[in-house]
């Protein structure tokens, strides 16, 4: 990385699941492309877990921006938290490009996190690195208002 350059010139904020008091059941970012970037981080972020309560989340793709053919990507999720240790915890996935099954059509990508038992807060950003052009952060979703 050139030193005059921003971090934020070389990432970009693709989807989110913006924080949420989840009740047991899956939520999920939207679709994304994974045509302008050849990595990706996944941060998943728990806040207060209910009693009990478990989080699982994974990275998922497919064939179109709608999510037909969806199926998890394999060896991309975590390993399960739960309420004795996860309170205000954060979890990383990496995948690139070559982890898809673009042979089988697939090009889109999403995070998918799953709360068992109890509400909890749950939260996600899948950030896009090496772009195909920069600066990156001209494909950021809508939602990012601010770079200073």
């Amino acid at each position: 990385m050139t030193p005059n350059k921003l971090l934020s010139e070389g990432l970009t904020v693709l989807t989110t699941v913006d924080p949420v008091s989840q009740a047991a059941g899956t939520v999920t970012s939207g679709w994304i492309s994974a045509a302008n970037h050849l990595a990706f981080l996944a941060l998943v972020q728990t806040g207060v877990l209910g009693a009990s309560a478990t989080v699982d989340a994974k990275i998922e793709q497919a064939t179109t921006s709608a999510g037909a053919g969806v199926k998890a990507i394999t060896g991309k999720a975590i390993t399960q938290i739960v309420k004795a240790s996860g309170d205000n915890k954060q979890a990383l996935i990496n995948f690139k490009c070559a982890d898809l099954d673009t042979e089988g059509g697939f090009s889109f990508v999403r995070v998918s996190i799953t709360v068992g038992t109890a509400t909890s807060i749950v939260g996600a950003v899948l950030l896009g690195g090496a772009p195909r052009y920069e600066p990156a952060n001209s494909f950021n979703q809508a939602a990012v208002v601010q770079i200073i």
